[in-house]
């Protein structure tokens, strides 16, 4: 089979599409013919080394694909060749032909559901769903906002939030991107370019303050996010590319928590309440990725190089 590896951290350029041996799984294990592999930041920052990410040599990348399942293992009973699905986690990486995935990370897809859309639910609406309802704790409502909303897992927190009834609302760098968030349904977007973005948000709110924010830049923002908060209010962490300083006093008298959230910490009981989320949206129809740029498998470090150059948005590949 083909597939995309690589054999030391580096830049985008060294990602290499080779010819690799076919996968047999293993006892537990599920292998999948990948139908579309999709595309996320981590992946990134696995092949460069960075954020805390490693990985081991040679590597291929991509923990999202969706496909039709080849074979299983001896201890497999939730699914059989021939059964569409996708998954949210990968032994040998997406970015193949073929993948290796544990039982417990590949889900059943929806036949009302495409394969595009399924390679676009591990990490993003995965992150969306536990940061919204497992961390967030957020209510019927209740003021929501999205920090940097115009990537795939605040497009998808706008879908989830809106479904529960939130109020939600959204940042972007661009009159363009605010665009999009409005025509996505947000109930207001903001350009976070503009210094007077903070203003007019607390404006929207009316002086109540928001109650729930999802940060995807916090070495940016939190110091200000604290006072847009309302009493009670609650902060997840999503995204950091650094350091920032507060005054906890802006916590301390709104009763404000900061909560931090890695979806690799999920447990599986949590994982298991998520992806029958997302399973439900996908059957009752609410639930739609919106994917941005499709590209052929062999031009994945120009997928990468597109999320390095500021691509918001979903990319997939397909091999």
């Amino acid at each position: 089979m083909r597939a995309i590896r690589l054999h030391q951290h580096g830049p985008s350029q060294d990602l290499r599409f080779e010819h690799v041996p076919d996968l047999q799984p293993g006892p537990d294990e599920v292998l999948i013919q990948v139908k579309v592999a999709g595309v996320n930041p981590v992946d990134t920052y696995i092949r460069a080394g960075s954020q805390g990410y490693s990985a081991s040599f040679p590597w291929t990348p991509g923990l999202d694909g969706a496909g039709i399942v080849l074979a299983t293992g001896d201890q497999v009973s939730a699914f059989t060749q021939g059964d569409r699905v996708y998954c949210a986690g990968s032994l040998t990486g997406t970015y193949a032909e073929q993948t290796l995935c544990p039982e417990t990370r590949v889900y059943p897809l929806p036949d009302s559901a495409t394969f595009q859309s399924g390679a676009c639910l591990g990490v993003p609406y995965a992150t969306a769903f536990r940061a919204l309802i497992h961390r967030g704790e957020a209510s019927q409502g209740e003021r929501v906002l999205l920090h940097g909303a115009t990537g795939s897992v605040g497009q998808a927190a706008l879908q989830i939030g809106i479904h529960l009834g939130l109020k939600v609302i959204g940042t972007a760098g661009s009159t363009k991107g605010c665009n999009q968030l409005i025509a996505l349904g947000a109930e207001a977007a903001f350009n976070h370019r503009d210094p007077e973005h903070w203003e007019q948000i607390l404006r929207w709110s009316k002086g109540g303050g928001i109650d729930l924010i999802l940060e995807m830049a916090a070495h940016q923002n939190l110091d200000r996010d604290l006072r847009l908060m309302a009493p009670g209010g609650r902060i997840v962490l999503i995204g950091n590319k650094g350091t920032v300083e507060i005054n906890p006093r802006d916590a301390m008298q709104r009763d404000v928590d900061i909560r931090g959230m890695v979806l690799f910490n999920a447990s599986l009981p949590d994982l298991k309440d998520i992806h029958s989320r997302i399973f439900r949206g996908l059957t009752e129809g609410w639930l739609a990725p919106h994917i941005e740029k499709q590209m052929p498998l062999s031009e994945a470090s120009a997928a990468h190089q597109a999320i390095a150059d500021g691509q918001t948005g979903k990319i997939i590949l397909i091999p």
